[in-house]
Parts: structure tokens; C-alpha cells; sequence
């Protein structure tokens, strides 16, 4: 199958790319290069030639609608974005033209081009909002009540998503993804685990945000990708969820991280920042019935990767 992964450099994208070529698909990848790196995909350029090509390219560009028809993929794996509350809050207009006027213009190119498909990234926690803790973890028939700019854009993308099915038989699958973590995960970004993994093993003070009891739902990459592999023929007109179902609290987390890297310091306390959950996890039941997926990395499994990739950087 001919494939086009947009944030394809990324941290997921990058990952999925590396599965999709040992699955023998022909890849495309569209990045703008804005949070992802040429360096994630150095393997994968390296032992695949002729079966990868990179396009830098903005989703939100005009032309990109022409590097889709010329490039002919029968799916579009849709990953580019910038998928962060605190980001969208500070941003809201910025982060509504990358996500939601972004994702129509990925729709427009891969439906003037036959695309059969697209398969798209959301976010599980935002879609959601703050969910009543008897209803978690959450199913895809919880009411959707973002509390964030990011999650009322990624409501938005669901709606398009359906139009688009509909008027123009493009089908598609949305994962609603848990939070995702692993190796190439930067801590810029805010990941809470790559932020903790790399300033634990710098030996810096780390910082909780809130009372330390926000949870969230950890899934790890290899996990995540799985389901993206199992949705390009799975899952069709479905919005489904890509996570765990467990709570982990963010001291919990930080907690095991720093047993694992030797440091005894507490970490600091902060004022929660604006949009966020205090508790969020999904539950990946639709996904094992419609994808045959299941996670399979534990946590604390997870996490010893993340610090082993961390160790290995400059």
C-alpha cells in the first residue's frame, strides 16, 4: 500500500513510519519540521531507500494538495499538529488553523487525489473533558465536553471528518489517543514523562503542576502505533479510542522515575495550569472489538525505555 504520513518526523509519525516499512508499504512522509526531526527518521532514510520519500512540507499550505495527487496514496495517516492544552490555551487561534483548518486541507487533498481513506489522530482527554470519575475510564459514547481550545478543535475535526465521509465516500478512522509517550518524545513539548526522564538524569528539579493527584492514561508509542497499522483497514466511520484505561497520577509518575534514576529530591509544587483534567483515561474496549488491539506495555516497563533513550542522547 502507498502510504502518506503527515508528521511523519515526529515523534509518533516517526515511529509509525518505521513500522509501516518492515510491513512493506511504500511511505511518504509531509513534515514542516516545526517539532519533528530528519534525525527520526535517519534509520528508516538510511535501509529503505526508495521505499521512503520526505516532502517538507506545511499540512496547511496550499500546494500540499498537489504533492498529494502527485504522489497517489490510497491512505493518509494524519499525525501533524500540535496537540497541547496548555499551547491552545495561551494560542487558541493558532492552534484552531493547525488543527482544524489544517486537517480539512489534509481532507481536501486526499479526497481530490482518490484516497480511500484517512486515518487521524485525536485527543482522548480533551475530547472528553472532565469526566464524572464513575464514567471513567471513558468510552467513545461519553458526551464530548472539551474544556480547552485543543478539544474543542479536535469536536470540530470529528464533524468534518463525518461531512466528509459522507458527502465524498472518503472513510475514515479517528483515534482518540490516550497520552502517548517513549522514546524521540521531546520534553519541550511538555510530554510530562520526557520532561521528567530528561531533567532527572541532568539531575535538575522537576515541577508538578496541581496537587500531584491529576491522573492521566499512559500508553506507550510501539503500543500506539499498532493500533495506527491495524486502522488502515479496521475501524471505518469510528472514532476510537488508543489507551490503557489505567489511571497513573502525575507523583506516582514521578515517583517511579526517580527511584529508577536514584534521586531522592521531592519535586516541586506549582499552580495548575488553565484547561487542565484533573483525572483522564479511556477505555480501549472499542478498539479490541473493531482493531483486534490491545496495550501491552506497562508503565513501568515504559518508562525504563524512555530513560534508557534519554541516557543515550548527547
Amino acid at each position: 500500500m502507498r502510504i502518506l504520513v503527515t508528521g511523519g518526523a515526529g515523534f509518533i509519525g516517526s515511529t509509525l513510519v518505521d513500522r509501516l516499512l518492515a510491513e512493506d508499504h511504500d511511505i511518504d512522509v509531509a513534515d514542516d519540521l516545526s517539532t519533528g526531526s530528519l534525525a527520526n527518521l535517519a534509520a528508516a532514510r538510511a535501509e529503505r531507500t526508495g521505499r521512503l520519500r520526505f516532502h517538507q512540507v506545511d499540512v496547511g499550505a496550499d500546494h500540499l494538495g498537489d504533492l498529494v495527487a502527485r504522489r497517489g496514496p490510497e491512505t493518509v495517516v494524519h499525525l501533524a499538529g500540535r496537540p497541547s492544552v496548555r499551547r491552545s490555551v495561551a494560542a487558541p487561534v493558532e492552534d484552531a488553523l493547525t488543527t482544524v483548518v489544517g486537517t480539512v486541507n489534509v481532507l481536501e487533498a486526499a479526497r481530490r487525489a482518490g484516497a480511500r481513506k484517512v486515518v487521524v489522530a485525536s485527543s482522548g482527554g480533551t475530547l472528553y473533558g472532565e469526566v464524572r470519575p464513575r464514567h471513567l475510564p471513558a468510552a467513545e459514547s461519553q458526551k464530548l465536553a472539551p474544556r480547552s481550545p485543543h478539544g474543542a478543535a479536535a469536536r470540530s475535526v470529528l464533524e468534518y471528518l463525518r461531512i466528509y465521509r459522507q458527502l465524498h465516500d472518503l472513510e475514515f478512522t479517528a483515534l482518540a489517543l490516550a497520552n502517548v509517550y517513549g522514546p524521540r518524545q521531546a520534553a519541550a513539548g511538555g510530554a510530562v514523562v520526557a520532561t521528567f526522564a530528561s531533567q532527572l538524569l541532568a539531575g535538575e528539579p522537576c515541577t508538578v503542576f496541581g496537587d500531584g493527584e491529576q491522573t492521566r492514561d499512559f500508553v506507550y508509542v510501539d503500543d500506539c502505533v499498532d493500533a495506527f497499522a491495524r486502522a488502515l483497514d479496521r475501524g471505518d466511520g469510528l472514532l476510537v479510542n488508543i489507551g490503557t484505561g489505567v489511571e497513573t497520577s502525575v507523583m506516582d509518575l514521578y515517583t517511579a522515575l526517580a527511584a529508577a534514576t536514584g534521586t531522592t529530591r521531592p519535586a516541586m509544587g506549582a499552580a495548575a495550569h488553565p484547561g487542565d483534567l484533573q483525572r483522564s483515561a479511556v477505555d480501549p474496549g472499542r478498539a479490541a472489538i473493531q482493531l483486534g488491539w490491545r496495550p501491552w506495555t506497562p508503565v513501568e516497563e515504559g518508562v525504563g525505555r524512555v530513560l534508557e533513550w534519554h541516557a543515550g542522547r548527547p
